[in-house]
Formats: structure tokens, C-alpha cells, sequence
């Protein structure tokens, strides 16, 4: 069913209020590829006082003319640790941007482009240890010098098979080449990251959400989950 029928029928007037709260939150979105990120941050775009800020993917289409998401997923051995440098930078610059709302939801940030993006292209061989090294080093001055971090962690986790229907059905150009072991693989590493905490202390709490349901009952998940989700800023 369609998005906008949904939130018609679970009467969008009632989204609409979110009280006022005496600090502000930073929400980061996590998952796999194709997990339904972009579907919880619609939702939660209805309530007045939530800005939701997606993947900066028009950023990475088009960096003065060449498509490095299209390039990573060609040729990961090549690209990586140019997409990834460049990633790093955009997601940077969503998490210093004035905040203007109570809630700031952010599709993914700059701590999973670290643990889980950049981490699995070196464990793939994707980048070598001398990258991975410059990369460690450029994620964590970003993180102290703009002194980043997080209220929560949303992870939406979902069967990776399941993810690679989702991403046929989306047709995207640049994920066409998208094989099922890479969203496996991610699957495993933000199962390690964010549930067994392999890579050490987490930036914030994570509220764990099954996305392996159907839409309409994810909806009314997301509508029961909702004072958890946004930190309890209701």
C-alpha cells in the first residue's frame, strides 16, 4: 500500500505535535541497504518538530560531474577510498548543520560510514591497511574536532535476501550491480557493530526495530515505538 494512503488512514493530525523539550536530539538511522530507512524517516517527518535529513546521495551522484556512488559500486577496489573520503565529509556536514527542530533524524551518520562502510570495504580488501589506517585517523578527528555524536540509534534490521527484493524493485541506477553477499556481509557487520558491540562503546543507545514485517504493520510499530524512537522527546 501506498505511503501517503497509510498515513492517511492512521490519521496524520495526531502526528503533528511533538512537545517542546529542553535539548536537542540527534537520531541516527542505521541499517543495511534496502533495510527501510527512507520509509521510517517519511513517517516521522509528519510531527512538527522532527527534520529528518536523508543520505546526501545527490552529493555523491555528482561531484562536479562524475558519479562516484556509481564508480564504488563498479569498481570497489578503485573507489573506495575516494567515495569513502568524500563520505565521510558529507555526512559531517549533516551532523553540524543548525538545528532548527527538538529531533534531528539522520538517514545513517557519520559513526556507520566508519564501522560498518569503511570497515567492510577493508575487510573485503576493498582498501588496504594504509587506507583504512588514513581513514581511521580522518574519522576521528572529525568526531573530536566537531565533537559529534548521538541521543539514539534507530537499527532497523532486516534479512538481507529480503533487502536485495527491495533494492530490484526500487531500480536505482547506481545499485544495479548491488550483489546479495555484499548485503550480507553489511548485514553481519552491523549485527557485530551495534548488537555483540565488537568495535567498542557505542555513541549512543540503539532501539532495535524488525523491518522484515509488512508496511502497514511496521506503521503501527513505528507509531507504538515512537516516544522510545525520538529519545522520548514526546
Amino acid at each position: 500500500m501506498h505511503l501517503d494512503k497509510i498515513l492517511h488512514r492512521k490519521n496524520c493530525s495526531a502526528l503533528k505535535e511533538v512537545k517542546n523539550f529542553p535539548k536537542q536530539i540527534m537520531v541516527s538511522v542505521e541499517g543495511n541497504i534496502g533495510c527501510g530507512k527512507t520509509t521510517l524517516l517519511n513517517y516521522f517527518d509528519q510531527f512538527d518538530n522532527v527534520e529528518t535529513m536523508q543520505e546526501p546521495i545527490e552529493q555523491w551522484i555528482n561531484v562536479d560531474g562524475h558519479n562516484s556512488l556509481e564508480q564504488l559500486y563498479q569498481d570497489p577496489s578503485r573507489w573506495s577510498f575516494t567515495f569513502n573520503s568524500h563520505a565521510l565529509l558529507t555526512r559531517v556536514d549533516l551532523h553540524t548543520r543548525p538545528q532548527t527542530k527538538t529531533v534531528r533524524m539522520l538517514e545513517r551518520s557519520v559513526f556507520s560510514t566508519y564501522h560498518c562502510f569503511i570497515r567492510n570495504n577493508f575487510l573485503s580488501k576493498d582498501l588496504n591497511g594504509l587506507e583504512f589506517a588514513v581513514l581511521k585517523r580522518w574519522f576521528q578527528w572529525l568526531i573530536q574536532k566537531h565533537n559529534l555524536g548521538l541521543d539514539q540509534i534507530v537499527y532497523l534490521k532486516a534479512d538481507p535476501h529480503l533487502c536485495f527484493e527491495r533494492l530490484k524493485k526500487r531500480c536505482r541506477k547506481e545499485e544495479d550491480p548491488v550483489p546479495v553477499s555484499l548485503l550480507e556481509n553489511l548485514h553481519k557487520i552491523h549485527e557485530e557493530w551495534l548488537i555483540k558491540q565488537s568495535y567498542g562503546p557505542l555513541p549512543a543507545p540503539v532501539k532495535v526495530i524488525d523491518t522484515n514485517l509488512h508496511l502497514e504493520k511496521l506503521f503501527n510499530v513505528y507509531e507504538e515505538e515512537k516516544s522510545q524512537i525520538l529519545c522520548r522527546a514526546l
